[in-house]
């Protein structure tokens, strides 16, 4: 039975000691150099801060080797760590100081250090010889691992907590489903404070992987980008989908070759055909992936296994629920769908996180008891993502509650307009937004082939969509904005193009 995530480690160090667990640009350590650097970290995190056990420390440093130490030596003092993006505004990471109240922030160098009243930790050197051992039997399954922060709609950013037991749950599901083992090599491109790099992490730990660390500059340059993939013999992929859909729109696969790519998993958005289909002529023997998920169910609750063909303009499906994991599909009246009825996707299981750190009034609003049983405690999340059952009896994600508009007496998802725009093989990226004072549809979009204007968009937009739902503003970009997850940043093209009154006219 394992207990805490370190079981993880301290399997691999025995197994494969001398093997690379994690390299970036700068370094790499081996999987029993990470666990002496982890320890010593462990150690010095216990004399600055006593013996107090689960409580939070942040990790403010660039993403690295050294964040992985990091992380795991806060776990083994037994407290949790919550990584702060170096690149944030400072307001906003002094909001997420402010719900946290870390005991200590540990940083790479002295360079780096933060004014507060907590204590500041440096890592600790290289060191040769061996360390001391300690005991990591009291850091049982349900305790804190981490908390990651999402965006609050009131502008107070969410801590969510994540159990080494869910962890655990995760990893297992990974390697039984995935065949992940000592060989996989993964190419990280999730930041360390977005739910996707658990898997890379987590997995390379149980599994005696390696993870490469892609330096960013790698996904502008997609020929250098190739050349880090070959050269590091990197075979498993898990992006987010704008990452590949950006490779796929720069032509590199039908340039560049990747001699060793097994394995295409993808998750944080929705992933158009058109750019997978791009992906699946050029390495039609990897496996591709769907993978589907909010933070607050540990990164993954529902995934697809591409099985078949698909055209440019077809919804991808996000499949079925992950084992030991249960999804209900309910109404508004909380009640289940039936056949293809539209619904709020909802999860129960292990995934589940132990709610908003510090927030009792949010986590109650998301983690509700399960309306089909009123006999004892049985959790949801509300994942406020609508979904339906496909004739194949898979699940499809069609838009989030506040995507799901209404205009002209018709309900409207914006998702299914993206879905048509993305279909058309002059557009790259697309983006639907609801501009409520004007009463229309404004449509951003940005071109993956030159020559096309509005007017040829919105003529073959008529062939694909209703009248009522053509979008009434169609706006020509040289490329969409992505937020720090590399996601399409929709916050800041509503602001830009909406509330600043830029897509006027």
């Amino acid at each position: 039975m394992i207990r805490n995530v370190l079981e993880y480690l301290q399997a691999s160090v025995e197994r494969f000691p001398d093997k690379v667990a994690f390299a970036d640009d700068v370094q790499e350590v081996t999987f029993g150099e990470l666990h002496d650097r982890a320890i010593s970290l462990a150690w010095q995190i216990r004399s600055r801060c006593g013996e107090a056990r689960r409580q939070p420390i942040a990790v403010y440093m660039k993403k690295s080797v050294d964040c992985i130490v990091a992380f795991l030596g806060i776990a083994y003092s037994g407290n949790f760590y919550s990584p702060l993006d170096m690149t944030s505004p400072v307001e906003r990471n002094n909001k997420i100081l402010e719900v946290l109240q870390p005991v200590a922030i540990v940083y790479a160098d002295e360079g780096s250090v933060l004014d507060g009243s907590w204590e500041n930790i440096v890592l600790p050197g290289n060191r040769e010889g061996s360390v001391q051992k300690m005991d990591v039997s009291g850091i049982c399954d349900a305790d804190p691992l981490y908390v990651l922060f999402t965006s609050g709609s009131t502008g107070q950013p969410k801590g969510v907590v994540i159990s080494h037991r869910s962890v655990i749950d995760y990893a297992e599901w990974l390697a039984d489903t995935f065949a992940f083992d000592e060989h996989t090599v993964f190419g990280n491109q999730a930041p360390f404070y977005f739910d996707n790099s658990i898997l890379d992490i987590y997995s390379t730990l149980r599994n005696g992987s390696t993870t490469y660390i892609i330096p960013d500059v790698c996904f502008t340059f997609h020929k250098r980008l190739f050349a880090y993939l070959n050269e590091h013999r990197i075979n498993t992929l898990f992006w987010v989908p704008s990452a590949l859909v950006s490779v796929a729109n720069g032509r590199a696969l039908d340039e560049l070759r990747l001699e060793y790519l097994e394995k295409v998993l993808f998750c944080g958005e929705v992933m158009p055909n058109k750019q997978l289909n791009i992906w699946r002529k050029a390495y039609p023997k990897a496996l591709y992936a769907n993978l589907y998920g909010p933070t607050e169910i540990t990164d993954v609750c529902a995934y697809y296994i591409v099985d078949r063909d698909f055209a440019d303009d077809e919804p991808l499906p996000i499949g079925k629920a992950c084992t030991n994991t249960e999804i209900l599909v309910l109404d508004e009246d909380n009640q289940p769908v039936s056949g293809q009825g539209l619904g709020e996707l909802c999860v129960r299981g292990t995934c589940l996180s132990l709610g908003y750190y510090g927030n009792k009034e949010k986590t109650e609003a998301a983690f509700v008891q399960n309306p089909m049983n009123p006999y004892y405690r049985d959790l949801l999340y509300r994942t406020g993502d609508l979904v339906r059952y496909n004739e194949r009896g898979e699940l499809e994600y069609v838009c989030r509650k506040d995507f799901q508009i209404k205009l002209q007496g018709h309900r409207i998802e914006l998702g299914e307009i993206e879905t048509a725009a993305l279909a058309l093989l002059e557009v790259g990226q697309a983006c639907a937004l609801y501009d409520e004072g004007k009463k229309r549809i404004m449509l951003l979009i940005s071109l993956s082939k030159l020559g096309a204007d509005e007017k040829q968009i919105y003529q073959q937009l008529k062939v694909k969509l209703p009248w009522y739902m053509l979008p009434g503003k169609i706006i020509l970009l040289e490329e969409l904005p992505l937020n720090l997850n590399g996601k399409i940043d929709r916050v800041r093209l509503r602001k830009e193009y909406m509330e600043n009154g830029t897509g006027e006219s």
